[in-house]
């Protein structure tokens, strides 16, 4: 192919992928850029992998396969790997048009956390006698015994809640700012750490696709 001869293709790969269809092609698994725009429209358009019907839905290809069917596709190109050096594609089923399923999940997580997060506060402060501490603070305060409930309690109560809002960078569906909050840097590090194991036992375990 003429207008493939000394055209360099660059390739940017993601360190995990979700696809929704059987069939991946190198756009859905990496970044390509390539200066002759028939070379790069080729290799977008190269398809890397095919989920059996009833196959496993995950696996990771290794830039080495990824280079030899760009190769095979168009022999006379170099590749220049700049990501990742394996790629992990899931291929998922979803459901565009979401149900009564989707929601009596999303109530049951709802339900869950609150209820769960409400114990675990009433647990700790159990554990730690916050009555105790209220009631003594108070009496040292005001000299005399607390009836019910009282202003020490209250401030405690909008002063907690203040502090998980200030602290999860929440109000609601905003963002006070913009930094991330920390439920998205536990999750984010939570998937960086199981794509890399699970790349890591492919490798291990002879499953990884690479180069023959």
């Amino acid at each position: 192919m003429a207008g493939s001869n000394n055209v360099t293709v660059y390739v940017k790969c993601d360190r995990s992928v979700e696809v929704q269809s059987q069939d991946v092609f190198l756009k859905d698994a990496a970044s390509v850029r390539c200066m002759d725009n028939v070379v790069n429209a080729k290799m977008k358009a190269l398809k890397i992998h095919h989920f059996p019907k009833d196959g496993v839905k995950r696996c990771v290809i290794s830039s080495l396969k990824i280079v030899e069917l760009m190769e095979q596709e168009c022999p006379n190109i170099t590749v220049q790997f700049v990501g990742e050096a394996d790629v992990l594609v899931e291929w998922i089923s979803v459901n565009r048009h979401k149900g009564w399923q989707q929601w009596l999940k999303a109530a049951l997580v709802c339900l869950v956390s609150f209820f769960g997060t409400a114990f675990t506060i009433m647990a700790y402060h159990n554990d730690v006698g916050i009555n105790e501490v209220f009631t003594e603070v108070y009496r040292m305060v005001m000299n005399r015994e607390p009836g019910g409930l009282n202003v020490l309690e209250v401030s405690y109560s909008i002063g907690l809640a203040l502090g998980i809002i200030v602290f999860f960078n929440h109000i609601g569906g905003r963002r006070i700012t913009k930094d991330p909050t920390p439920i998205e840097v536990a999750l984010r590090n939570y998937e960086e750490d199981v794509d890399k194991t699970l790349i890591a036992t492919a490798g291990r375990e002879g499953t990884e696709e690479e180069a023959e």
